[in-house]
């Protein structure tokens, strides 16, 4: 046993032995909870794997497989939906986003209809698999969809809280979760809200609000880097992008010298445009965006290693909180600016 893991309590020792693991693990068990207790609960897969052992060899009338065809996914889902189930269409970020955005556009958040998509490996967490499954647009392109509650949790656990709130949440809901096993945030349950964002650590210096896995773990980092520096950084888990925590924002602005956003994303259009949006228009603050450079990524690599390939790292994070300090500081290594 570690030293970390000896100074858990109780509460924190069974939640991290329950919600150790991948998210996409976590989402396919909790979903299977929810489905048990209401029949309305749909499964509708598109080959995604992971069901077929699981929650369709035990509620095989509430489960749906419509092959490798996200817009018949999508379709199909809209049809449930509007016949008064409450249906959670699985497929992967990118294709949710690329492939079937017309259905995802039309059918689903233009009928206001309350399909909850989960897609998975989204941002670089499918690196391995190459450029066709980076999802890297997906956040910038949901953004602009009428109706649409956008969800990103930060680790495994907090994809159980967030499945839940989005169940009978109304209208349609989209929730991006990662691939692979990440860092535990949350080390106990919590009063999850969507729209509310959750406050990690306090600071006056500067603000760093992060949403995804790896950007909230490594914003964290940074806190860590930055105190040894004698900086006092705020970090902030935005896990719901769409609609986001405008009182959060409004308060980084006015209490620090600005904020530095983090993202599994290309930094056009993702977290760090939402937020600029909002504070240009209600109190503006200078805002620096780490996230992953606007250009092609053709190279195959883990999440973290094409991560640091496009830019987002700590190292990175910490050198955006000091510019923000020292307007006057220069970064030679920064290719993010815009």
């Amino acid at each position: 046993m570690t030293a970390a893991e000896e100074q858990l309590t109780p509460v924190e020792d069974a939640w991290a032995a329950l919600y150790t693991g991948a998210a996409r693990d976590v989402y396919r068990r909790t979903l299977l909870e929810l489905a048990r207790t209401d029949d309305r609960i749909f499964c509708v897969d598109s080959d995604t794997g992971g069901f077929e052992d699981g929650f369709a060899a035990e509620l095989p009338a509430q489960y749906v497989n419509v092959g490798i065809a996200e817009a018949n996914l999508f379709g199909m889902s809209a049809g449930l939906a509007a016949a008064g189930l409450i249906p959670f269409a699985n497929t992967m970020s990118t294709f949710a986003t690329t492939r079937a955005c017309e259905q995802l556009k039309l059918d689903i958040a233009g009928n206001d209809l309350p399909v909850r998509v989960v897609a998975t490996h989204g941002g670089l967490s499918a690196g391995h698999y190459g450029p066709s499954h980076h999802a890297l647009q997906d956040l910038a392109i949901l953004r602009t969809l009428p109706q649409l509650t956008v969800l990103v949790p930060a680790d495994a656990g907090e994809t159980a809280l967030a499945i839940r709130a989005a169940a009978y949440h109304p209208g349609p809901v989209y929730i991006r979760l990662g691939r692979n096993a990440t860092p535990q945030i949350h080390r106990e349950p919590y009063a999850f809200s969507i729209g509310t964002s959750v406050p990690l650590a306090d600071g006056d210096d500067v603000a760093v609000v992060a949403t995804g896995p790896l950007p909230v773990h490594y914003a964290l980092t940074a806190r860590d880097v930055l105190a040894a520096q004698g900086v006092s950084a705020r970090v902030v888990n935005m896990h719901t992008i769409k609609p986001l925590d405008r009182d959060a924002l409004l308060r980084a602005a006015r209490e620090t010298a600005g904020i530095v956003t983090v993202e599994d994303h290309v930094v056009v259009g993702g977290l760090g445009g939402a937020v600029s949006e909002v504070v240009t228009a209600e109190h503006p603050c200078r805002v620096r965006r780490v996230g992953v450079a606007d250009r092609y990524l053709d190279t195959v690599g883990n999440e973290r290693e094409l991560l640091a390939d496009g830019g987002v790292t700590v190292d990175n994070i910490v050198a955006e909180a000091l510019t923000l300090l020292n307007p006057a500081r220069t970064d030679k290594h920064n290719t993010r600016r815009m």
